[in-house]
């Protein structure tokens, strides 16, 4: 009878620990963005992010609040050298959290650790051949997504990506874009969608451009979207994404419906912010 008991007793704590994290969690999260932001953050977000100049004044306070979340909840660790400064937190954690404006989020749950190299760095990796066989080869990565703990990012090319914001290239928009298309399993291009929108109509419109820049690609044709997106859907959203922050009056005039469901999926239309 205790036995049972104890057992009815562990699983009422379980249920009751499993209902009540969520809420815990977001009082938490409320403490933390009702926390004045840092004079020394906002000074790096002035200097290192020319987004957040250009945002009007209610994202640039959600932007804030969602950086104090971020840098209070994920683990950056420096290799090959690298001390990790404020500096590095808030400039990773404001081009990460563009991704999360305007929308109920939950602050990429499964990633635990940002790690940062001085620069690009190397990763051995499996391919396969066109005759199937499989052989490992040396690559080098600005930047690197995993399905489950970490990102991986070059601190240099963080850097780049920040202080030029209208060029197309941001390590820091893709890799986090990785992670919202990792939230349901692995990367395919296809993120958990809100409210509103169409899977069906998403996969159209998406594989309708992802076709059309693998023939861009093939032919050598210049596309606004880098070649790189045509190695796979998930390659093609993450890069679709650096394009839409960055070059958004292109972006739209070029190819109005993706354009159309990503301001639909993110929430923001950053063509009024250029």
């Amino acid at each position: 009878m205790i036995s049972i008991l104890l057992v009815v007793l562990v699983c009422a704590l379980l249920i009751g620990y499993s209902v009540g994290k969520p809420y815990w969690q977001e009082h938490k999260r409320n403490k933390i963005r009702s926390q004045p932001f840092k004079k020394e953050w906002r000074k790096i977000l002035q200097q290192r992010v020319p987004y957040f100049r250009q945002m009007p004044a209610d994202l640039q306070l959600q932007l804030k609040q969602h950086i104090q979340v971020f840098i209070q909840e994920k683990e950056f660790v420096g290799c090959n050298g690298v001390t990790i400064t404020d500096e590095i937190r808030v400039t990773v954690a404001a081009q990460a959290c563009l991704l999360l404006l305007n929308r109920k989020t939950n602050y990429y749950p499964k990633l635990k650790t940002v790690l940062i190299y001085p620069s690009a760095f190397v990763k051995s990796q499996q391919s396969t051949n066109a005759q199937g066989l499989q052989y490992t080869q040396q690559v080098v990565l600005a930047g690197e997504s995993w399905e489950i703990g970490k990102v991986v990012l070059s601190w240099q090319d963080t850097i780049k990506g920040a202080d030029v914001p209208d060029d197309g290239h941001n390590v820091v928009i893709h890799e986090f874009a990785h992670q919202l298309d990792q939230e349901d399993g692995q990367a395919n291009g296809a993120p958990i969608l809100g409210k509103g929108q169409n899977y069906t109509c998403w996969a159209d419109v998406f594989s309708e451009q992802f076709t059309l820049l693998q023939s861009q690609a093939k032919r050598g044709v210049h596309s606004l979207f880098d070649h790189y997106g045509a190695t796979n859907p998930a390659e093609f959203f993450a890069v679709a994404s650096e394009v839409f922050f960055e070059q958004p009056k292109q972006f739209a005039k070029e190819f109005p419906e993706l354009y159309k469901q990503l301001t639909q999926y993110y929430h923001v239309d950053p063509i009024h912010w250029h």
